[in-house]
C-alpha cells in the first residue's frame, strides 16, 4: 500500500521566509550594536585620556565593554561617574551657596553646540565651528566635540566668557537700512544691525541669516537657537522674496533664463519665480528664491551683465516689512512665532521635492 504523504506537516514545519528575514534583521542589529559598542568604547577612552583619567581603571570601574555591548543597557545607563560634568554650587536667595549637587538626568543633557545656540550666542552650525576651533570650555576643559552632552550645571565659556541658557525667547523684525552690517559686532567698529535695536531687549539676540551691507529689508533677530537652525538650514528651503532695481531694462529672455536656472561659479541656481515688479519700469524685478548662498541674488544678475542698483528683501518666511519703517523694528506676535516654529507651508517652497 502506498504511504500517504503528509503535505500539511511538511508545509507547517518548513522555515518561512519571514523567519529567515527576521533572523537576518536580528543578526544585522547585533552587528550594529557591536559596532556602536566599539565606537563608544574608543570615544570614552579618548575622553578619559583628555581628562587625565586612567582608561583601564575607568573601563574596569564602569564595565564599559559589557555595558555598551547591550544597546538597552547603553540607552538607559547614566554617563560614567568620572566623566560627569562637575555641578556648580547652588546660590540660595540669601546669597549663600550650598554644595548640594544639582540632580541630573539624561533628559537634562543636551549637545554642547545646541546649548551654545540656546544661550543666544549664535546658530547651532556656527556654534559647532566655535567648538571645533577650541574656543569653548566645559568645567575648565577645552572640548572639540560639538555633540558632547552638557547640562545647566556645567560651567561653559565661549571665548573666555561664561554663558547660560536663555529663559525668555525674543523675536525682533527689523526693516534694515543701508550701511549696516548684519553681524553681532565688527572689529573695524562699523555700524551693525544691533545698533538699531538697542533697548529692544535685555536678552542677547543675533541676526538669522545675512543681508549685505547695502541690502535693505526684512531681517529677523532672535535668541531662539532651535528656530534659527530651522530657518537657515537648506533642507527647509524657506521662501525669500526680493525687489531688485537694475541699471537697465531686463529682457524677457533673461527672466526666462533665471527661472529655468543658470550655473554660477559655485554651482547651479534656479529662482522659484521671477517677473517684472512694475510693468512700466522693466528695470525693477521681483524674484522669489530659497537658496541661502552668499550674495546669490546680486550674483545672478551680475552673471547676466546687469548692475544691481538697489536690493530690498520684502519677505522672509512669512514675515514682511508692512507697517515697519526703514531702520525701525517691532516684536513678533504670538501667531507669527507659532507659524515660524511649525514651518507653515505658506512660506516653504511649493514645488519642493521630497528627500
Amino acid at each position: 500500500m502506498k504511504k500517504r504523504t503528509d503535505n500539511f506537516n511538511k508545509f507547517a514545519n518548513k522555515t518561512k521566509g519571514s523567519a529567515i528575514k527576521e533572523a537576518y534583521r536580528q543578526e544585522k542589529r547585533k552587528g550594529k550594536a557591536d559596532a556602536r559598542a566599539a565606537g563608544e568604547e574608543l570615544r570614552l577612552i579618548k575622553k578619559a585620556k583628555a581628562r587625565g583619567v586612567d582608561p583601564e581603571e575607568l573601563m574596569k570601574e564602569n564595565k564599559v565593554g559589557k555595558k555598551f555591548a547591550d544597546p538597552k543597557s547603553r540607552k538607559s545607563s547614566a554617563p560614567p561617574t568620572s566623566l560627569k560634568p562637575t555641578p556648580r554650587p547652588i546660590t540660595k536667595k540669601d546669597g549663600t551657596e550650598t554644595d548640594k549637587p544639582i540632580a541630573q538626568t539624561q533628559d537634562s543633557l543636551i549637545p554642547l553646540n545646541k546649548f551654545i545656540a540656546h544661550a543666544g550666542i549664535c546658530g547651532r552650525r556656527e556654534a559647532a565651528e566655535l567648538v571645533k576651533a577650541g574656543k569653548v570650555t566645559v568645567n575648565g576643559d577645552k572640548l572639540f566635540e560639538p555633540g558632547y552632552k552638557v547640562s545647566q550645571a556645567d560651567k561653559i565659556t565661549v571665548k573666555g566668557k561664561p554663558i547660560f541658557l536663555q529663559k525668555n525667547n525674543v523675536y525682533i523684525l527689523l526693516n534694515k537700512p543701508k550701511d549696516f552690517l548684519t553681524t553681532s559686532n565688527d572689529p573695524e567698529g562699523r555700524k551693525t544691525v544691533l545698533d538699531l535695536i538697542k533697548g529692544a531687549t535685555l536678552e542677547r539676540v543675533y541676526p538669522i541669516g545675512r543681508l549685505d551691507r547695502n541690502t535693505t529689508g526684512v531681517l529677523l533677530l532672535t535668541n531662539d537657537g532651535e528656530l534659527a537652525q530651522k530657518l537657515t538650514h537648506p533642507s527647509f528651503e524657506v521662501k525669500k522674496i526680493y525687489e531688485v532695481t537694475l541699471d537697465k531694462v531686463v529682457s524677457k529672455k533673461d527672466l526666462d533664463l533665471i527661472a529655468s536656472g543658470i550655473t554660477l561659479e559655485d554651482g547651479f541656481v534656479q529662482a522659484d519665480s521671477v517677473g517684472y515688479a512694475d510693468s512700466k519700469s522693466k528695470n525693477i524685478v521681483g524674484i522669489e528664491i530659497h537658496s541661502g548662498r552668499n550674495r546669490i541674488v546680486r550674483r545672478i544678475f551680475e552673471h547676466l551683465g546687469y548692475d544691481v542698483k538697489a536690493l530690498d528683501r520684502v519677505m522672509f518666511a512669512n514675515l514682511t516689512k508692512k507697517n515697519v519703517e526703514r531702520s525701525k523694528w517691532r516684536l513678533l506676535n504670538e501667531k507669527e512665532v507659532r507659524l515660524l516654529k511649525y514651518m507653515n507651508k505658506s512660506f516653504i517652497r511649493k514645488n519642493k521635492t521630497p528627500e
